[in-house]
């Protein structure tokens, strides 16, 4: 048998593909994944009373038990949301058994946990500081973004590093079910833990300030109103300062003319033009950086005397 390369996904990215498809499809095929260890997808479809996941995946009816769920379920350091927030969306599973019910049916036994222990395993084996991942958002909370780095392994993202610009709320930048990308910041194997920023894939000054030149109209959103004028948000990690004007309020999407830009001050001055309609999701995010290692990143231009934010992956 050839072994199959392990790829440790957001829960969700497998389901649709051919070989998932095809080792659900059969017993045989869910015995060769078994033996190859290898990690499928199906969706949890209901939680029983005893909180076991029962899980459609092709034919068949398998189960999680509780216990296998989700990690740290079982020593009590997750509660049992984690396993109930998973009815009616995909999950993640070594298939670990096969056991036969009294009207002969065979259901798959599987494991949760597993799948997110070998997820664990390759993170801190071939993840360091400044590594580019893939992640997806799955809930959104006032503090910050919580994604998944692989098979359902949780981190989150502190709404201080989602962007330069400050945000009330997260889901100013992001929407549940997202695919994001985002750069570790630390490793911590005992915790079994993983922190992320986002930031700094977002560009530094300078490489969102080229993106303009005075004389455009362009919208923005008002993230900040202060007696000495408007903060607006032009990028996610660009904003520049309107002379404030009575009617308008923060969080408002509007539209700006751009009066000038001096990067060695590091500001853009902007005049108010008008209101803009809301949009109905947050706008898609253009990112700088999408692979590799980052070592370190400054937002201030080169010669910039301003503070501004920097961080040194270590």
């Amino acid at each position: 048998m050839i072994a199959m390369k392990t790829v440790y996904l957001p829960e969700g990215s497998l389901l649709g593909r051919t070989e998932n498809l095809e080792a659900c499809a059969t017993l045989e095929g869910l015995r060769r994944a078994q033996e190859a260890r290898q990690i499928l997808e199906g969706t949890a479809v209901s939680c029983d009373p005893e909180r076991n996941l029962n899980v459609r995946l092709g034919p068949f009816w398998g189960v999680i038990p509780r216990d296998e769920a989700a990690l740290g379920v079982a020593e009590g350091s997750t509660r049992e949301i984690a396993i109930l927030s998973r009815v009616g969306k995909p999950v993640s599973f070594l298939v670990t058994g096969f056991e036969e019910g009294s009207d002969s049916v065979v259901r798959p036994i599987l494991s949760r946990c597993q799948a997110q222990e070998m997820a664990l395993e390759h993170i801190f084996s071939a993840f360091r500081p400044g590594q580019i991942i893939s992640a997806a958002v799955t809930h959104l909370e006032p503090f910050g973004a919580f994604v998944d780095v692989g098979c359902g392994v949780p981190s989150m993202i502190g709404i201080e590093n989602i962007s330069v610009s400050r945000l009330p709320h997260p889901n100013c930048r992001f929407r549940v079910g997202q695919s994001i990308c985002a750069v570790v910041t630390g490793l911590d194997a005992g915790k079994k833990r993983v922190t992320l920023s986002h930031k700094e894939l977002l560009g530094t000054w300078e490489e969102n300030a080229a993106l303009f030149t005075s004389g455009m109209t362009v919208p923005g959103y008002i993230r900040s109103i202060k007696d000495y004028g408007f903060f607006v948000e032009l990028l996610p990690n660009l904003s520049g300062l309107a002379e404030p004007r009575p009617g308008y309020a923060e969080g408002e999407r509007v539209s700006v003319y751009i009066k000038s830009i001096l990067p060695n001050q590091m500001k853009i001055k902007l005049l108010l033009i008008d209101h803009l309609e809301p949009l109905e999701s947050p706008e898609p995010l253009t990112y700088f950086h999408t692979k590799g290692v980052l070592q370190r990143w400054r937002y201030a231009p080169e010669g910039c005397q301003r503070p501004a934010a920097e961080t040194v992956f270590g």
